[in-house]
This record gives structure tokens, sequence and C-alpha cells, in this order.
């Protein structure tokens, strides 16, 4: 659809329709009362459909762009991330009852142990001026008998590739919700048999948050980093409406002491 009303003759007919509503315009003052009641009836016709046009348009034009993945990051980070749950649509946007492992999108993964799941996932379309995600996940619990529920996201090969031990992995998130509740990220990184896990406690005083995990205190052998996922751990879910705005990653060197 690209050009779509860029042709010549979408362009000529345009200027044609501009000139002739110019022309009546010029001419309704004198025109007898029949004829300008008609005429009126006929420019209410066309301002609905152009009202239609300008709502629709304002309202997408304000919204993030789909696939932005404009993010706000450290100096000298050699590596930004937003995944994919949150930069695009994914194919399946909605799900409840959702099982104790599943799959919301390559990447993203639901864990819990419930015994009955009274939980419901959504992916949405964010829409606030603040936002530079274009979508956000919803996760609504109810009923919540289990004893954990997390949200894993698998690191691409992009963030794996060239990681050191002087390296600060950074967490931002935007994070909203009905009641207070804490939010734990878990920061796994395995190499060879081994895998080391740092986790560190979101600070939910405001609705955008950050933490870092610092990789110089952590014994990873920097030759045999196979694979990273971060968990993000709900302690006490229950009656309560999560929505994760936005959450994106990005690794920087640690300053030297």
């Amino acid at each position: 659809m690209a050009g779509k009303f860029n042709s010549v003759l979408d362009r000529m007919t345009n200027r044609r329709f501009l000139r002739r509503w110019e022309k009546l315009a010029d001419e309704a003052d004198n025109l007898n009362l029949e004829d300008l009641r008609d005429l009126r009836g006929r420019a209410r016709q066309v301002r609905r459909q152009l009202d239609r046009v300008i709502h629709v348009a304002e309202h997408r034009l304000a919204l993030p762009v789909i696939g932005s993945n404009a993010i706000r990051k450290p100096m000298g980070a050699d590596w930004v991330w937003r995944p994919d749950l949150w930069r695009g649509e994914i194919p399946v946007p909605g799900f409840s009852s959702v099982p104790g492992k599943a799959e919301i999108c390559n990447g993203a993964t639901v864990f819990h142990d419930c015994r009955r799941s009274e939980l419901t996932v959504r992916q949405i379309r964010n829409n606030r001026e603040v936002d530079l995600a274009p979508f956000g996940l919803r996760m609504d619990v109810f009923r919540f008998d289990g004893s954990f529920l997390s949200l894993v996201l698998d690191f691409p090969p992009e963030g794996i590739e060239g990681l050191k031990l002087k390296h600060l992995i950074r967490l931002d998130a935007v994070v909203e919700m009905e009641k207070p509740l804490e939010i734990f990220a878990r920061l796994n990184i395995k190499h060879g048999p081994n895998v080391e896990q740092i986790v560190r406690e979101l600070p939910l005083a405001a609705e955008e948050v950050m933490v870092e995990f610092d990789l110089t205190y952590s014994k990873m052998n920097e030759k045999r980093v196979e694979k990273i996922w971060v968990d993000l751990i709900f302690e006490g879910p229950e009656m309560n409406q999560i929505i994760l705005r936005d959450v994106t990653f990005c690794r920087h060197p640690r300053a030297d002491l």
C-alpha cells in the first residue's frame, strides 16, 4: 500500500476535489437557502468521513511505532535489547488458565506450580505518551495456590558474544500493579556444566525501575558461556493485575576503580 496516495492520478483527483470545495465555500454566501441546505448536507457527509480518517490517524500515529527499539541506555553500552514480547505483535496475544509452563512467544515463557490455574496473560498495545515500547504484557492473577510465578526471558546470541567479567548487565522495566508485591530478577548464566545465578530485587517505589548485575564478583567462565536467561519472579501475586509496560536489557563495561 506504500505510495498509494502519492500517485499522479491521486494527487490530481485530490487537487480537483479541493478546488471544487474551495469554490463552493466562496459561493456559499450568495446561494439561496434551498441550495445552501443541500450543500450543507453534502459537506456534512464529507466531514464525517474526514473526521473518521483524522481520528484513526491521530490515534495510531500517537502510539509507539511497532518494532521500535528506542531504549534508554547508559554511556558506553555495547549491547541493548528489547525482547520481542514488548517490540512486536505475537502470534497468540492472550492466554487464559495458563498451564504450569506456557511459551508466550519465542524466548518468553511463564512458569508456575498452581494445581488449578486462574492466571490470564495478554499482550496489550501501549498508548501513553511516555511509552517507548509498542506493546506491554498484562497478567491477571485471581486465586493462586502455588508457591511461585515467574516469567523467563531467554537472551539472544548477541547478548552472549563477547561477555566478560568486567561487564554490568542492566535491566530496566516499567511496571504497574493493582497492589504492591515483590518482584525479583534472577540472572542465570550457563557456562559449561555450571550455572551462575545473581538475584536482585526490583525497587518498586516508582513505575520505572532499574537493577544491575555486576559480573565482576561472579564465578563465570568467560570462555564457556552457553546460555543466559532472566527469571522475573512475582511474590504473592494472588488477586492482582501486573502490567509490564516495557522490559529492556543492556550491557556495559564496569567503571575502573
